[in-house]
């Protein structure tokens, strides 16, 4: 008989839910984005997410239920993140597995959302196995792990400071691209040369595997600056939706930069990140026994990372796994898969479980 997981996930600005079966099938996934919201503010504000989760969970799992022609009473489980993530989202999302786990007596777990991503690769790769090397890089996080067996994690290495989905978000905010960043950059990258304007790369001493993203972020606040300052870019229309990228990129001076500069800006500070995250985590998969790299996270949908890792690890000797795109960015399933190999060891969360915002995934 199929076991049927329920998963939930309100980490940051998505709630989600989906139905699994058996910790593979997706049966349903349901996902009511917040990026409308935080779009004017050219960023996540917390409490206004929190605030959207409280009105959208119930509906959601209900949505979740009814596409998987799956009633409360047929679950075999419950599995909601526990953190990391904005403490308030957090609550919601986890309050809510409780309460519907107490009323209807089903089995819960608390899951690690950093967990939830490594097994997002498992969806789509019925063919991957422990142990392997996961590359975690979302707007949150840049963390690369060793995966040795279910439930069991080593840290390999870390942002010491931004996370590159949080670079792709500042820099876009600074060039008035809107928000999420990650899409809208990659979108101007496109049009751009990524050798124009070469930004610098944090590469780590020997032996770690740690990202830094500051610096190449203050480098393009440096270089936009200075552009501006020259006067070397004349000031253009603004750009009309639909048509080059489709944003109004003025500077703070009323100016506005040269499309085809901003898309050069683009491309080399795309270029840049993805240098450093390929280079470090085909690294880290170099030196596992295992050699299997598994990418996952939001910004493990950028295609130019995609194409780069590809082709570098197949020079390498590594295999590539990653999900597809909607199971990079957050979403319920992958939290439903973390959670189901724990439901079926017998583990149980305790009504007392509470939301961490800095909740760590494995051994250091």
């Amino acid at each position: 008989m199929a076991h049927l997981t329920l998963g939930i996930e309100t980490s940051c600005d998505e709630t989600a839910a989906a139905i699994l079966e058996d910790g593979r099938r997706i049966r349903s996934s349901v996902i009511a984005s917040q990026d409308t919201l935080h779009a004017p503010y050219g960023g996540i504000v917390p409490e206004l997410a929190s605030r959207r989760h409280v009105e959208a969970i119930w509906p959601v799992v209900q949505e979740a239920l009814t596409r998987a022609g799956v009633t409360l009473a047929e679950l075999d489980g419950i599995a909601a993140t526990a953190g990391p993530g904005l403490i308030g989202s957090l609550l919601v999302g986890l309050c809510f597995g409780k309460a519907l786990a107490f009323a209807r007596d089903i089995p819960l777990v608390g899951v690690n959302h950093l967990e939830g991503h490594l097994y997002a690769a498992t969806l789509d790769h019925e063919e991957l196995s422990f142990p392997f090397t996961g590359l975690v890089a979302s707007g949150g996080h840049t963390n690369l792990y060793l995966a040795t067996a279910p439930g069991v994690y080593l840290l390999l290495g870390r942002t010491r400071d931004d996370a590159a989905g949080e670079a792709f978000d500042k820099v876009a905010k600074l060039l008035s691209l809107g928000y999420p960043g990650g899409p809208l950059i990659e979108e101007w990258a496109r049009k751009g040369n990524p050798n124009t304007v070469r930004f610098p790369r944090s590469v780590p001493p020997r032996g770690s595997y740690d990202f830094s993203f500051s610096g190449l972020k203050t480098a393009v606040v440096n270089y936009v600056r200075s552009a501006k300052g020259e006067g070397t870019n004349p000031p253009t229309p603004p750009l009309q939706k639909g048509g080059t990228g489709g944003f109004d990129v003025r500077g703070a001076a009323g100016t506005t930069l040269d499309p085809g500069l901003i898309a050069d800006i683009c491309a080399g500070f795309q270029e840049a990140v993805v240098d450093v995250l390929v280079r470090v985590s085909l690294a880290a998969a170099k030196a596992s026994a295992s050699r299997r790299l598994v990418l996952v996270g939001g910004v493990a949908c950028n295609g130019r990372l995609r194409s780069k890792l590809t082709e570098r690890a197949a020079e390498e000797g590594v295999q590539v796994y990653y999900p597809k795109p909607s199971l990079c960015t957050d979403n319920a399933a992958m939290i439903a898969a973390a959670g189901y190999p724990r439901l079926l060891r017998g583990e149980r969360a305790l009504l007392s479980l509470n939301a961490d915002a800095n909740l760590a995934l494995g051994l250091t």
